[in-house]
């Protein structure tokens, strides 16, 4: 069986999408003490540590790396400087790769790491796995092409080890207009779920700065991104619809209730399964916070199959 180290893990999108591809995840790290709890009430068999990955002397010999370190410093909802330090924790995933040496990696990003004031760093990174004695390739990946059913922008960086002759080529969409299967709905998702499920879903009011942009989308469609911070989440389809008044103020077409997707629903969105567990023993803000910064499984299933295929 592939094997698997994971760095900067959360609640293990990641891997939920390794496991779906056959690989066995032999340890998992973050700093986040709920995300290891979360993530460990489902996937119950990895050794996950939870403590700053610099403080770690040493990693297990596996045969596939992945990381999807911290994305503020890129993200569109982040605070977007080139020169903060979380945009050099890729360092500590360099020095993971020279030591593990695995037979390929993934690393998994926002996809504004691509923009021009940002690209240096992109660069920075794809150097250093180069000299690291990998063939590097990327891609723009949309979560929602691989039966997400979000609308979801990432950016996906494979390398494979330069002894290993077959080249990595990126996996097709597997959902849309043009595909067999179609775009995986807010419906289908969460649809089974209560309308208003008291206690998991942020009551605090919407801001002038929430209603600067439409913020809903209606059963039949994807969901908008998934984010981390619950007072941006975006509207569940019982809310009722926005209406443009002027550049960056929408307003309510009817008087009635509205409200933010759950983090339960946040999390089926992304991807996770109806089965998913969330240990009571964090706050709701918490739980929207792993939820939002993982990484749909599907997304990472689709390629670490391709790599599976290659590698195994």
């Amino acid at each position: 069986m592939v094997t698997a180290v994971s760095l900067f893990t959360g609640c293990g999108g990641s891997d939920f999408g390794l496991h779906q591809a056959g690989v066995e995840v032999k340890f998992a790290n973050d700093v986040l003490p709920y995300a290891r709890d979360v993530y460990l009430a489902n996937l119950p068999e990895t050794d996950y540590q939870v403590n700053d990955v610099a403080d770690i002397e040493s990693f297990p010999k596996a045969d596939l790396l992945v990381g999807c370190y911290p994305c503020q410093g890129f993200s569109q909802g982040g605070a977007r400087k080139a020169d903060r330090k979380v945009n050099y924790l890729y360092r500590q995933f360099v020095r993971a790769l020279k030591e593990i040496k695995p037979k390929a990696f993934v690393v998994e990003n926002v996809s504004g790491m691509q923009r021009a004031d940002f690209s240096h760093l992109l660069r920075a990174q794809i150097t250093q796995f180069r000299f690291c004695g990998y063939r590097v390739s990327w891609e723009i990946m949309n979560s929602a092409d691989y039966g997400t059913p979000q609308e979801r922008k990432r950016i996906l960086i494979v390398g494979l080890r330069s002894d290993i002759g077959c080249p990595f080529v990126f996996p097709e969409a597997t959902h849309g207009p043009k595909k067999q299967s179609g775009y995986v709905t807010i419906r289908e998702a969460i649809g089974d779920l209560p309308d208003w499920p008291e206690g998991e879903y942020w009551t605090e009011p919407f801001h002038w700065y929430y209603l600067s942009r439409n913020r809903r989308r209606d059963w039949g469609e994807t969901s908008k991104t998934i984010v981390s911070h619950p007072r941006h989440m975006p509207l569940h389809p019982v809310s009722p619809s926005l209406t443009r008044i002027h550049t960056d103020k929408w307003v309510w077409s009817e008087d009635r209730p509205a409200r933010r997707f759950s983090f339960r629903e946040a999390a089926r969105l992304q991807g996770f399964p109806k089965s998913m567990v969330f240990p009571e023993t964090a706050s709701l803000r918490e739980k929207y916070r792993v939820v939002g910064n993982a990484v749909p499984p599907q997304l990472f299933e689709s390629v670490s199959r391709k790599i599976v295929d290659i590698i195994n």
